[in-house]
C-alpha cells in the first residue's frame, strides 16, 4: 500500500487539524532493564486515547468530500476504531452507529457513547460483531465504514511519519527495528508506508496476540488463515480473520511476526506503568511485550515500540497491577 507525498501531507493537515502531534520518549529506566535503547511511539496521548483516530479523521475526509449526501454510518469494532467513528463523525455532524459483541469494554463502550454514537450490542466476537453491522447497513441503508481501508491506513501512517522524522532529527539514528500490534492490520500497513515514505530502513516486526494467531499463521503459511480468538486482556488483537490486503502488506514487508501471551502483554503493561507512568491496554503493551521477549536479539540496538492506546477498563488494570510480582 503505497501513497504519494502529497497525500502523506494531506494526511497530516487533516490529522493536525484535530490533534497536536503525539511524542515518542526514550525513556531511560526501559533501557536499564532492557539493555537497548528503547523509543516509545505515544498514541495513548490522542483525543480518543488510541491511534485509531487518525484514521478515522482522514477517512472522514474524503467521505465528505467525495460522498457529501451521507449522514449516518455504521461500523463494528472492540473499542477504538469505534471512538475514531464516533470522533470524526461529530466533527462532521454524522449519526454513527457501532456494533460491538456482548461483553466489550466497559469503559470503552462509555467512551463511544460519550462521542454521541448508537451502541449496539450484538454476538460474542468482533466477527460477528462485525457481520451484524454488515446486515443493518443493508436494512437501514447506512454507510458502512470498514475496519479496514486505504483511507484509514493514511491518516495512521501520519503517526509513523512523526516517529521517523523526530528520530532523525534526534542524536543517533533511525531504530534498527520497530515493533507493531496487529489487530486488523492498519497500523502495521501503516508503519509500512511511512517508512516508505520516510525513506528509512528499520526492520519492522508485527506483533499478535498468542490467543488470536490468523495473521502470524497466515504470515507463515503464505495464505490466509483463519484462527479462534480466546485473548481475554488484547481485545484490540482479538482478529479471526485476516483482511487479504493488510496479509498482502505484512508479507511484504514485515521483517518477522512474533505472538504475545496475555501473561507477557500484563507484564509488559506492568513495565510500562512503573518505568514511564503511562497506562497502556493490552494490544497498546504488545509492542513492548515482543521487545521484552525478544531482547536479547536487540542488546545495544535503537528500538521503537508503538504505545498504541491505553484505552484499558480500571478494573482490569488493577487486576493486572495487582498481579506483579
Amino acid at each position: 500500500m503505497r501513497f504519494t507525498r502529497d497525500e502523506i501531507e494531506a494526511a497530516r493537515r487533516t490529522v493536525y487539524a484535530a490533534m497536536p502531534p503525539t511524542p515518542q520518549y526514550a525513556w531511560p529506566l526501559l533501557a536499564q532493564r532492557l539493555g537497548c535503547t528503547v523509543w516509545a511511539k505515544h498514541e495513548n496521548h490522542t483525543p480518543a486515547g488510541a491511534f485509531k483516530v487518525r484514521g478515522g479523521l482522514t477517512y472522514f475526509e474524503t467521505l465528505a468530500r467525495e460522498q457529501p449526501a451521507v449522514r449516518r454510518v455504521i461500523s463494528a469494532t472492540r473499542g477504538n476504531h469505534g471512538q475514531s467513528v464516533g470522533f470524526a463523525a461529530r466533527r462532521h455532524g454524522l449519526d454513527a452507529t457501532i456494533v460491538v459483541p456482548h461483553g466489550n469494554s466497559v469503559e470503552k463502550n462509555a467512551a463511544m457513547r460519550a462521542l454521541g454514537v448508537t451502541l449496539v450490542e450484538h454476538g460474542d466476537e468482533f466477527q460477528t460483531a462485525s457481520e451484524h453491522a454488515g446486515h443493518l447497513a443493508e436494512a437501514q441503508g447506512l454507510h458502512r465504514v470498514p475496519s479496514f481501508h486505504r483511507e484509514l491506513v493514511r491518516g495512521v501512517a501520519s503517526a509513523y511519519v512523526e516517529f521517523f522524522e523526530a528520530l532523525a532529527a534526534a542524536p543517533g539514528r533511525p531504530p534498527d527495528v520497530l515493533f507493531v500490534p496487529i489487530g486488523l492490520g492498519s497500523g502495521f500497513a501503516a508503519a509500512a508506508a511511512a517508512r516508505a515514505h520516510c525513506g528509512v530502513s528499520t526492520r519492522l516486526v508485527g506483533v499478535v496476540s498468542a490467543h488470536a494467531t490468523a495473521y502470524l499463521d497466515s504470515f507463515r503459511a503464505g495464505r490466509a488463515l483463519e484462527s479462534p480468538v480466546s485473548t481475554r486482556l488484547a481485545d484490540g488483537m482479538a482478529c479471526r480473520t485476516p483482511v487479504p490486503e493488510a496479509l498482502e502488506v505484512l508479507r511484504r514487508e514485515a521483517d518477522d511476526v512474533v505472538a504475545v501471551s496475555d501473561q507477557e502483554v500484563a507484564e509488559a503493561m506492568r513495565v510500562l506503568f512503573t518505568d514511564t507512568h503511562n497506562v497502556a491496554e493490552g494490544a497498546g503493551a504488545a509492542a513492548l511485550a515482543a521487545l521484552i521477549q525478544q531482547r536479547t536479539r536487540w542488546t545495544g540496538k535503537s528500538v521503537g515500540v508503538a504505545l498504541t492506546g491505553g484505552n484499558v477498563d480500571a478494573a482490569m488494570f488493577a487486576q493486572v497491577l495487582s498481579q506483579a510480582a
